[in-house]
């Protein structure tokens, strides 16, 4: 006889019971489901390896093939060995730690007003933040062009109530007017995770501790901070691998004598037509990031983001 899950059950002599597999043809459900999933996968992993994979293996390649012909390590030679590239990867480093380090000040001391400071248009700043982060970064520089810029707003108040040839504000086209544009347009990438980390905060803890004498700093310190560390962590470690590898605000403020890893790429590859090199600090510039990005996961996995 059958039982009710399908398996055959035989007597054998005096109350033996042996249990027949199901029939083959119950397998061929599971066989038909599994080449279903292979049908739908393959596609986007073909497209993926067509327009990823495929390009970035031949930036790899042409890393490795000098101008000379043949294949060799002399491209990364020649660019380790280089000035140019060696002032490319510490301001790329000092600026994207920098920029990292004033992105989460700011955006916890802001997270901290918006969530916690009642005042009127609260949930709008809140909705503006999500906005903000489909933002173009050059649209920012742009923007501070005009108010900072050599012929901005700020500089033609001053030559006009002063007199003077032209304003004090000239600091865009420096390093630091690459570290302002750099901080406020990846700010809101530190403020979302944290609004939501504050969301999920017991208010109640919050009341105790104002309730029994608690100032301000020391509830922010001893009860918020250790609950709004994990998206600190998290939104920092996201920040920090996209200043490492912006261009657009390196671009357009026109920043003199600041060069990065990517526009390295751009000069060596464009104005220099040295494509061994631009593949070289391309490759350079790309294992630093996808090291950077698996410290961002391992950071969002661990704080739950």
């Amino acid at each position: 006889m059958t039982d009710n899950a399908g398996l055959v059950i035989a007597e054998k002599g005096r109350g033996a019971v042996t249990f027949a597999a199901p029939p083959r043809g119950r397998d061929k459900p599971q066989r038909t489901r599994t080449r279903s999933t292979w049908l739908w996968t393959l596609p986007p992993i073909a497209l993926l390896a067509l327009f990823f994979l495929y390009p970035l293996a031949l930036v790899v390649q042409q890393s490795f093939q000098p101008d000379t012909g043949g294949t060799s390590i002399q491209p990364y030679t020649d660019v380790f060995a280089s000035e140019a590239f060696r002032e490319a990867l510490w301001t790329t480093v000092w600026l994207a730690v920098a920029s990292t380090t004033g992105c989460l000040a700011l955006g916890f001391t802001l997270a901290l007003i918006i969530a916690f400071v009642p005042f009127p248009g609260a949930k709008a700043v809140s909705k503006f933040i999500d906005v903000f982060l489909s933002f173009p970064s050059f649209l920012i520089t742009l923007a501070l062009l005009f108010v900072y810029g050599s012929v901005g707003m700020a500089n033609g108040l001053w030559t006009d109530a002063t007199g003077a040839a032209e304003g004090p504000f000239q600091f865009l086209t420096t390093p630091w007017g690459v570290l302002l544009a750099e901080i406020t347009y990846f700010t809101p990438f530190v403020i979302r995770p944290l609004l939501a980390a504050f969301s999920q905060l017991d208010t109640a803890q919050l009341e105790a501790a104002s309730s029994l004498g608690a100032k301000a700093p020391r509830i922010i310190r001893r009860i918020i901070l250790p609950e709004a560390l994990p998206a600190l962590a998290a939104g920092g470690s996201l920040v920090l691998v996209l200043c490492l590898n912006e261009f657009g605000i390196v671009l357009f403020t026109g920043a003199k004598g600041v060069t990065t890893l990517p526009t390295l790429v751009y000069s060596k590859a464009i104005l220099e037509s040295d494509y061994p090199g631009a593949c070289v600090v391309a490759v350079v510039n790309v294992l630093i990031s996808v090291g950077l990005y698996g410290l961002y996961r391992v950071v969002s996995r661990r704080a739950g983001a």
